[in-house]
């Protein structure tokens, strides 16, 4: 059935903002690697990884150059790597390479289907016609069309010359559809004429569809388990299927039955491929072992390699005899099968049990991806550990790697940077790429307050501010779009309370104008253009996604590239408002609130004391409830009497010159408080007392005394001792 899908934007409700934090230039897969196409014409090898990423490999030269090159370790040999395509946000899970090599198709698990020129290695187009992961794809190479299938049930024909030729304006493409999948579907095959396509999915079948009249012809029962692999002959005489019940099939199309069974592997097979005349194929899979088989020979399957981890694809290079293979690591290996291609049937006598290669002839090496992660208290940090257990420190507000620590104790390196602080949680991460992916959303992004003195950001001298994580983020990440500067030719704004310092970081230009969109002929001159949060920038490469709560994709871009025209379009309908509001609007976020109770310590007494409710900011530091204490309560000025409800006041929550700094001094060495009867340290806030000691979701409560002189402390006096007299009455 034909349709009309148009590649643009719809309503939505909840955006999700994320960002990643990565290497500028990402030359290695950080995991596994789940598809391949060779391009025999460029010599170059594409690979898709689960780290989101496309990348092109040069195979030309000779096999002694690229073992010399893995033997060098200093860098001076050339890389195969070519370059990098980055526009998915999640698993690659296929690739298909069409036009001569001039085009590549990419499936992925942000539910897209993306159209590149191969050859330049940009992405052309989108495809958001699929509601869920699409995990595979199938090319008919005489017809140049592609389908495209995933865990929706759905399977799509695309016309690769109409995909090539869409642009921004001209976005609409017709697609066939199939009909009647009930399941999740994992694998297709076409043949290179296009009149047959076949569909393994975890119904356990295949089903044979006629792509004239998108109708099933046919269905394939005989697998026990989920069909992980299909591929069909040129004719579409038969076909090959391997399964995560362990099982190879070979199925006659004509005849509609399955002619052979090859039970050669212990687990499930996730990998076939053939040769062009389907006299050889090589299956492999979760036991790591490839094996080589003849299928009209039964009985001569022989094991090609052992392989370090579970196959995911292979890849014949027929003009050169040799076998690529991806596996669950990162690393891509060739294996020499020439002697194992030209066997005779009178080979097939005897055959062994050992593998016949014990080593690759070539290894494009891959790095390590992220295993573990410990956010720690300070929501600003976290720790990870990688594949090669090696443990490292990152700064999520920053977006940086901090420190290499090597292969340390993970959980030592844990307890040893604990701190008895609590920040709000205000982000969520996950490391399903193999790097830190942040995610920030709209009802938790912005209860992270800190003092900027505290976590370091901005100029010492200047007086305490009051920053928000959040805020400072998304700021960050919208520093280079032009919607998100300020334009003010009269004046300097000084910094306001969510951490915007405009004294910093403003850039003079010829064009001045008071807002973006006046005219050129009405522009002043000599405008400000404030960009940014002013304490830092994100690094330029950082890749920032704009998707839907259920993990739909809508926009991905680099920090570097939203002042970019297409981008600065396409960001106008992809910027959620409440990243509006914050960023381009600059209203602060609300500063948390907290209440609590104020009361004298006692040891133990029948006599009720009433208690004292206070406001304050959750972020309020204990010396300063001190100094009020000092000054309300136990101090030598007269005391004023306070309601049952008040706020803490500017004067005391935030001290503004040195009498007031002296007098808090004083305080502390004066007043103790305490919680649950420990002691609290006049460095802790309210929040990290309520969260570590009070342990609860009711109101705080604090008691106050005076600090032990000559092993007495207030709490031994006479409860009538003027010391006690208290303005709590009502």
């Amino acid at each position: 059935m034909a349709g009309h899908h148009r590649q643009g934007s719809k309503g939505r409700r909840k955006v999700q903002v994320s960002y990643v934090i990565r290497n500028e230039v990402e030359k290695e897969h950080r995991s596994g690697i789940n598809c391949l196409q060779y391009d025999p014409v460029l010599g170059r090898l594409y690979s898709g990884g689960r780290d989101s990423i496309v990348r092109i490999w040069n195979l030309k030269g000779s096999d002694e150059q690229q073992q010399q090159q893995r033997r060098k370790a200093d860098g001076n040999t050339q890389n195969p790597y070519v370059q990098s395509m980055e526009h998915h946000t999640d698993w690659v899970n296929d690739i298909v390479l069409c036009c001569g090599g001039r085009t590549l198709i990419s499936a992925s698990s942000d539910t897209t289907v993306k159209v590149w020129n191969a050859h330049k290695g940009f992405c052309m187009s989108t495809l958001r016609t699929h509601k869920d992961y699409v995990k595979a794809l199938a090319y008919a190479k005489d017809k140049e069309h592609v389908a495209s299938g995933g865990l929706d049930r759905q399977i799509f024909l695309w016309d690769v010359n109409t995909l090539t030729a869409l642009t921004a304006t001209n976005n609409t493409v017709t697609t066939s559809s199939f009909n009647g999948q009930k399941d999740s579907i994992y694998s297709l095959a076409m043949n290179p004429s296009g009149s047959v396509l076949i569909s393994g999915s975890t119904e356990r079948v295949l089903r044979v569809w006629d792509t004239k009249t998108c109708t099933k012809i046919m269905k394939l029962k005989g697998h026990s388990d989920n069909v992980k692999s299909v591929i069909v002959n040129r004719d579409a005489t038969q076909c090959l299927s391997s399964s995560s019940d362990g099982s190879v099939r070979l199925w006659s199309l004509g005849q509609q039955r399955c002619i052979a069974t090859f039970n050669i592997h212990e687990l499930g097979v996730w990998a076939l491929c053939a040769n062009e005349t389907f006299t050889q194929f090589y299956s492999g899979g979760r036991d790591c072992r490839i094996f080589q088989t003849d299928p009209r020979f039964p009985d001569s399957s022989v094991v090609v390699c052992n392989t370090e981890a579970p196959v995911l694809r292979m890849e014949l290079c027929a003009d050169t005899e040799k076998l690529w293979v991806a596996t669950v690591k990162s690393d891509l290996k060739c294996w020499d099968i020439k002697d194992s291609i030209h066997r005779k049937s009178g080979d097939y006598d005897n055959i062994s049990n050992e593998p016949l290669l014990t080593a690759p002839k070539s290894v494009i090496k891959g790095g390590s991806s992220i295993r573990q992660l410990h956010i720690l208290n300070d929501k600003r940090h976290i720790l990870t550990m990688d594949s090669n257990n090696d443990v490292v420190l990152w700064d999520v507000v920053k977006a940086v790697k901090l420190e290499d620590l090597g292969q340390v104790d993970f959980q030592e390196e844990i307890k040893k940077r604990k701190k008895m602080v609590h920040v709000p949680n205000w982000f969520s991460v996950d490391v399903k790429i193999g790097m830190l992916c942040i995610h920030l959303d709209e009802c938790d992004c912005f209860p992270a307050w800190v003092s900027s003195k505290e976590v370091g950001l901005g100029d010492p001298n200047e007086p305490e501010t009051k920053l928000n994580y959040g805020g400072l983020v998304l700021k960050a990440l919208l520093e280079h779009w032009p919607n998100a500067h300020s334009y003010d030719p009269d004046s300097v704004i000084p910094r306001a309370e969510n951490g915007i310092d405009t004294k910093t970081d403003d850039i003079k230009v010829s064009f001045g104008s008071s807002s973006p969109s006046t005219p050129p002929e009405h522009r002043q001159h000599n405008t400000l253009i404030r960009k940014g949060n002013g304490y830092f920038s994100m690094p330029l490469h950082t890749p920032v996604i704009f998707s839907e709560a259920g993990g739909r994709t809508l926009f991905r871009f680099l920090c570097r590239d939203a002042g970019g025209e297409s981008e600065r379009m396409l960001l106008q309908d992809s910027v959620p408002p409440w990243v509006i509001d914050v960023a381009v609007d600059d209203h602060v976020p609300k500063i948390n609130k907290l209440t609590f109770f104020l009361q004298p310590y006692q040891v133990s007494s029948n006599k009720t004391v009433k208690k004292d409710k206070l406001t304050a900011n959750d972020m309020l530091q204990i010396k300063k409830v001190q100094e009020h204490v000092y000054k309300h309560f136990l101090g030598p000025s007269d005391t004023t009497s306070m309601s049952g409800s008040s706020t803490l006041s500017r004067h005391c929550s935030e001290p503004s010159d040195k009498g007031d700094e002296d007098q808090m001094e004083v305080a502390m060495g004066k007043v103790e408080l305490l919680c649950q009867d420990q002691l609290l340290e006049p460095t802790w806030d309210l929040r990290t007392v309520k969260h570590f000691i009070w342990k609860s979701s009711a109101d705080l409560e604090l008691h106050y005394r005076n600090k032990l002189q000559n092993g007495t402390s207030v709490s031994d006096l006479d409860e009538k001792s003027p010391l006690w007299k208290t303005p709590f009455s009502r």
